[in-house]
């Protein structure tokens, strides 16, 4: 049986939430970097530039992608065979208040949603999957708002068609228009229960957009840039870098669907103690 300290946790975290908000992933900048060798249209091309441009900036000067910083969203998968001495909730919710204080990076977190307040840096939202091993994999995905309000679940018949399902998910791009900063990587998740889908949405976007894509999800892909939506909305072939799916079984009688759009900063990072 391994033992990880609460405090090893917390020290992680806080590390993970520097570099997901200031260091853009390489797959992402390398589709927004191919993205802009395609495209013709030329303000699209111009706001392509200022986005790599913008990125690369972050990274030398390490400030934040976007003002936006997110409210953090903690994967962790924990081995069966590791112990976790100390705290654990707490050392996760201290990891991000420690490094958003150390980044610079805004405080967005409310503790009532109805009567609001002032904002702070936790508590965070917090997904646990236990594993074989004897190993921690900790992974924190900041997610801006503008994006997350874009979220859309559908409680399909077990009836419905498979063209039904594309049109939903494409709808829901189109819905969301320029106001979620395109171009969008999206997450999408279909079965288990409304709660679970909307989980599986999200954390498809974890997924490398260097993976080899479905045939559904190069159609949605295609679709979805055929909105001519563009980049930030000023139109061109870039409304979507990446279409990411995930399933899981479900009930006889239902069928839920969820989509995630993320923005064209689709940050997180991961370490394994």
């Amino acid at each position: 049986m391994k033992t990880v300290s609460a405090d090893k946790i917390r020290s992680a975290i806080s590390g993970l939430c520097v570099r997901a908000n200031t260091i853009l992933r390489k797959d992402v900048l390398s589709r927004l970097r191919a993205a802009y060798s395609r495209e013709s249209n030329n303000k699209a091309k111009d706001i392509l530039r200022a986005i790599v441009k913008n990125a690369y900036n972050a990274r030398k000067e390490r400030l934040a992608l976007c003002q936006d910083t997110g409210l953090p969203v903690v994967f962790l998968k924990i081995g069966q065979n590791v112990k976790i001495s100390g705290d654990l909730k707490n050392a996760i919710n201290k990891g991000v208040e420690e490094g958003y204080r150390k980044g610079h990076l805004r405080s967005s977190i409310i503790s009532s949603p109805l009567i609001r307040g002032r904002p702070g840096y936790s508590p965070v939202v917090i997904h646990t999957d236990i594993v074989k091993g004897n190993k921690i994999k900790i992974t924190v995905l900041p997610k801006g708002f503008g994006c997350e309000n874009k979220t859309q679940l559908k409680m399909f018949n077990p009836t419905a068609e498979l063209e039904e399902v594309k049109r939903f998910v494409v709808e829901a791009v189109k819905a969301a228009g320029p106001d979620a900063c395109p171009p969008y990587i999206i997450g999408v998740g279909m079965g288990g229960t409304a709660d679970y889908a909307g989980f599986l949405a999200k954390r498809a976007l974890l997924n490398p957009l260097t993976h080899r894509p479905s045939a559904l999800e190069k159609e949605l892909s295609r679709r979805i840039n055929k909105l001519n939506i563009g980049p930030m909305g000023l139109g061109g072939k870039s409304t979507c870098l990446g279409v990411n799916i995930e399933t899981y079984p479900t009930h006889i009688a239902g069928l839920p669907v969820a989509v995630n759009i993320s923005c064209h900063a689709l940050r997180s990072a991961s370490v394994t103690l």
